[in-house]
């Protein structure tokens, strides 16, 4: 039996065969382990099953649902077979994790935009009625919506047209890709109704940040962690609580809850995929090419996620919402091809 030890070593060696191109017969790991977003996650869990089915003898990959941001410090440690081969996010990587990638030997890294979903808001079917507006979403809350004390305790607080009924919100953690996405594409964009806060972003943008992007903390809005699944069940049994989760949790549920259009758009398949629903965005897997030769079933599981991607596949019976074509063939391309990330297009 050889010592952790000497397995330490030949792992490493494997992998930095494999990152110069040449290929390695050395297990380095039995299983395929994947880290990261909580919305990629049962996706990448059916993709998992998939390749089960289409591979017997090899074990089934280890998927793990810690946040977008949790799993990108785990994917960008370093090469090795301590560290995970795949990150999911529910957001494209950002600038700051690929340079801390590329500092730790992360060095060739593999995108694949695997598909969209959508930032869905819902109650449960006997709850609220709400038409929301990123306006309404950022002034509900907004620690400090445009500069001021947060006051809101009722809706009705907001806008006189919205129930008399506190404001509670389950939502994902901030170490949540889909916590960044509610930011980006909803709570900056009501905060930038305001000309004064558009005008900020120019002139100081940590306190255009701050005053924009920051959720209040005094139990409006409640953190629920990486468990979709649990924010389901708090506004099914809370008719006045409302959820904040990605399109494929409400989808999933849909006999139990109810969806609150934004900006008079309902969170479905056909908005999703035209970006006509405001909370639209795409889904990513990244993939250490470092890893493909070395890790047994790595470039197979890689090669389920091609097969299982598209508009009548498996994926979109649970939730996914196909991307584009163009962005499709791009991603087969980099699948196909090993195709690694320049980093340019990051923020």
């Amino acid at each position: 039996m050889r010592s952790l030890t000497t397995f330490g070593l030949v792992a490493a060696s494997a992998l930095a065969l494999s990152a110069c191109g040449q290929s390695s017969d050395s297990a380095t790991r039995d299983s395929i382990r994947a880290v990261g977003s909580s919305t990629v996650y049962p996706f990448a869990k059916k993709v998992a099953e998939l390749f089960t089915q289409s591979n017997p003898g090899m074990n089934s990959p280890i998927i793990e649902s810690t946040g977008t941001g949790g799993g990108m410090k785990l994917f960008c440690a370093g090469v090795g077979p301590n560290t995970p081969d795949i990150a999911n996010a529910s957001r494209q990587m950002k600038k700051s994790e690929f340079e801390s990638c590329q500092a730790n030997g992360v060095k060739d890294i593999i995108e694949l935009q695997v598909g969209l979903d959508g930032i869905a808001f819902a109650a449960a079917k006997n709850g609220m009625t709400i038409n929301l507006t990123p306006k309404i979403v950022y002034e509900a809350l907004a620690k400090s919506p445009y500069g001021k004390e947060q006051t809101a305790k009722l809706w009705s607080d907001v806008d006189a047209s919205l129930p008399k009924e506190p404001i509670l919100v389950y939502g994902p953690p901030s170490t949540s890709g889909t916590r960044d996405a509610l930011k980006e594409l909803i709570l900056e964009a009501g905060c930038k109704s305001d000309p004064a806060m558009k005008a900020l972003k120019d002139s100081d943008k940590d306190r255009y940040d701050q005053l924009c992007t920051e959720v209040r903390d005094d139990g409006a809005y409640v953190d629920q962690g990486e468990q979709d699944n649990l924010i389901v069940q708090k506004i099914e049994s809370n008719p006045k609580a409302v959820g904040v989760f990605g399109y494929s949790y409400l989808e999933e549920n849909i006999d139990k809850l109810q969806d609150l259009p934004m900006n008079g758009v309902k969170a479905t398949y056909a908005n999703i995929s035209t970006f006509k629903y405001p909370g639209a965005r795409p889904l990513y897997v990244y993939v250490k090419k470092a890893h493909l030769n070395a890790i047994p079933g790595l470039k197979e599981y890689i090669a389920e996620w091609t097969k299982s991607w598209s508009k009548d596949g498996p994926l979109a019976k649970i939730g996914l919402v196909a991307a584009p074509d163009d962005v499709m063939a791009t991603s087969l391309a980099a699948a196909t091809e090993s195709k690694v990330m320049t980093g340019a297009d990051l923020k």
